[in-house]
């Protein structure tokens, strides 16, 4: 190893939506609140070394509340973890069957959603992603949205750049990506609930798509 190496180590990078938000986004619900304590509780077994969080009300207070049930984990906000539009795709990437459909449900955002994301799901990729400075495992918690989550594991699966779209999490549910020296990045696991009460599952959700 030279000088101007440096030492990789295996990140295990979990993610998490926040919880149930108001109708307004302003603060958390009482079920919200609810998940996101049970969220931590299940993470005090795990060596997180921080969690990042996004800027808007429903994110900060989800890794708060998460954040209290650990100890001493510190929280750093993080502008690339937050609600935005990852990857804006042409029609001809599209399949041609739900086209017009995905297109149509992207035209809803803001021009400041639709075009100041990009530059922010790239530095998240180089932020959070990919093996971690070290010699010994690193553990890393990203309370975010649902874009975003999409876009990661996209992402860790080589998968086309428009696949984001279709990608879904449930509130305060956890995924854990993991990034080896050497190796393909792997989904360990995806939208998993099983610390919350059934009456606490599927919110983010319409209710067709319960299971």
């Amino acid at each position: 190893m030279t000088d101007t190496d440096t030492e990789k180590a295996t990140r295990y990078l979990y993610l998490a939506r926040h919880g149930e938000a108001s109708a307004d986004e302003t603060t958390l619900t009482d079920s919200g609140r609810r998940q996101a304590v049970l969220l931590g509780e299940r993470l005090r077994s795990a060596p997180l070394s921080v969690i990042h969080h996004g800027p808007l009300p429903r994110a900060r207070q989800t890794a708060q509340l998460i954040g209290a049930q650990l100890d001493a984990v510190p929280l750093r906000q993080s502008e690339p973890a937050g609600d935005y539009i990852p990857y804006l795709p042409t029609k001809e990437e599209l399949p041609p069957d739900s086209a017009d459909a995905l297109l149509g449900f992207l035209a809803q955002f803001s021009e400041e959603e639709r075009n100041g994301g990009p530059a922010l799901a790239r530095q998240a990729v180089a932020e959070f992603t990919g093996p971690a400075d070290g010699d010994g495992p690193r553990h890393e918690l990203v309370v975010t949205h649902n874009f975003l989550i999409g876009w990661l594991i996209r992402a860790a699966l080589d998968a086309p750049q428009w696949r984001w779209l279709g990608i879904n999490h449930s509130n305060a549910a956890l995924t854990v990506l993991r990034y080896t020296p050497g190796k393909p990045s792997a989904v360990l696991f995806y939208n998993d609930m099983r610390h919350l009460p059934e009456e606490l599952r599927w919110t983010g959700f319409p209710p067709e798509l319960h299971i």
